[in-house]
């Protein structure tokens, strides 16, 4: 289907009710950064075993992102979007009664299968309602909306659990995200006025596997694996699970000014995503020396929170670092755009799929391994020296992201290079330089 020349009212108003579905996940995504402790309490769990959830509900979502793009190709975004509303208020009414472990694991597996099913959809809305030059500012836009449902799980979830309680919180949370699936299924289209939606093609089993395949060997798409990877997990580790404990427990902050740091990691989100998204959109060839550039700054904040003397940081310390942290989830939106642009349009869902794997892979990965550091290491370490043991495991994840982030980066280069030569079109032209190879081993 060819791309459109400019977006119409009409795909703004179906872009808004889609991203609300996103909103809806962000929001159920995060309760547990908040209620982390609440959660703790209510099923009896040691800190392993609350990672447990954030692991699971992670780990489904990641599972289902391949998935995800072959239904997103399939059956279009609107069907999609509609189950995935369902499916999440479908969880956190169950996550609201449940009254047992296993309940509890069930509730957020079903959550985060709906969660996979939202952001793969609002951005292949946004690559076939808007134009090419404004897909990147549109993508920014959609994850700062999602940032305001991560801050609406911050300070007011918090009040919300202090005033009616556990259940009635999550209750009325997941009854109104499924209600709206209503609303998404009535008002989202898949394809703009005037276009006809290409016709569906059933993939077979047989031919699952080469397709994502063929996705997943191009450079690009493979670069965008480890992009993802590498920016996004820092601040989704802290802001979905263990930023919270960390701030109560190790650095002694009440639980209200806790949530309010936390806070600062979405309206950091929110204020840098456009303006990450529109310096992309203008200027697509810094798209990766600002997103190497952050990895610098992440380790620098992990190190003044590791090292810093004593281990009690200052809280205007601490909220600088979260503020710098947080920018990795915006520049993180770089992974789909190299998806779309390196992919055919039939198969950029199942590739933007693939590169969203990355995140969440890193975010599963270093979520589990907190906890089980944590739980080693409670009652033979003080709180604060525990967490410098576990979140050291963050650090070794962002420097195996960062090294293949680089990698590939190189060698993505290298395949824009070689496409040059042979006559054809680039999406982004960029320049050789001294460290730059024709062929990459």
């Amino acid at each position: 289907m060819p791309s459109v020349d400019r977006a119409t009212r009409t795909s703004w108003l179906i872009w808004t009710t889609a991203v609300f579905v996103y909103f809806a996940a962000l929001f159920h995504r995060t309760t547990l950064g908040v209620a982390g402790l609440e959660a703790s309490e209510r099923f009896g769990l040691g800190p392993a075993q609350l990672g447990v959830f954030t692991v699971l509900q992670i780990g489904v979502y990641a599972l289902m992102q391949i998935p995800t793009g072959l239904l997103v190709d399939r059956y279009g975004p609107r069907r999609v979007l509609t189950v995935a509303a369902l499916l999440m208020g479908t969880g956190q009414v169950l996550f609201a009664v449940a009254d047992s472990y296993a309940l509890g694991l069930t509730a957020r597996a079903v959550l985060g299968m709906g969660d996979a099913m939202t952001f793969i959809s609002v951005i292949r809305l946004v690559a076939t309602h808007f134009p090419p030059r404004q897909y990147s500012l549109v993508v920014a836009v959609t994850a700062a909306i999602g940032g305001v449902g991560n801050l609406v799980a911050t300070v007011p979830l918090t009040l919300m659990l202090g005033s009616i309680g556990w259940t009635w919180a999550f209750l009325i949370a997941g009854g109104a995200t499924a209600l709206y699936s209503v609303v998404a299924f009535l008002r989202v289209r898949d394809v703009p006025e005037g276009f006809v939606a290409p016709k569906p093609e059933a993939v077979p089993l047989r031919k699952i596997w080469p397709k994502v395949r063929q996705a997943w060997s191009v450079p690009g798409t493979r670069l965008g694996f480890w992009a993802h990877f590498s920016t996004m997990s820092t601040p989704a580790v802290i802001g979905l699970l263990w930023g919270y404990p960390y701030l109560v427990q190790a650095q002694g902050m009440s639980p209200r000014a806790a949530s309010s740091t936390l806070g600062l990691l979405v309206i950091g989100a929110i204020v840098a995503s456009p303006i990450i998204g529109g310096l992309f959109s203008r200027n697509p060839e810094w798209r990766m020396p600002i997103s190497v550039g952050f990895l610098a700054f992440a380790f620098t904040g992990w190190g003044v929170l590791l090292l810093w003397p004593g281990g009690h940081v200052p809280a205007p310390v601490i909220a600088v670092v979260f503020l710098v942290l947080t920018v990795g989830g915006p520049i993180s939106g770089v992974a789909f755009a190299l998806a779309r642009d390196y992919n055919p349009s039939h198969r950029q869902s199942t590739a933007s799929g693939l590169v969203n794997v990355g995140g969440f892979l890193a975010v599963t990965v270093t979520a589990l391994g907190v906890g089980v550091l944590l739980d080693l290491f409670e009652g033979v370490l003080a709180p604060v020296s525990a967490f410098r043991v576990a979140f050291s495991f963050c650090v070794l994840v962002l420097v195996l992201g960062g090294w293949r982030m680089l990698v590939w980066w190189r060698r993505a280069r290298a395949a824009v290079f070689e496409a040059e030569e042979r006559g054809e079109t680039v999406p982004v032209q960029i320049r050789r330089r001294r460290w730059d190879a024709l062929h990459v081993a």
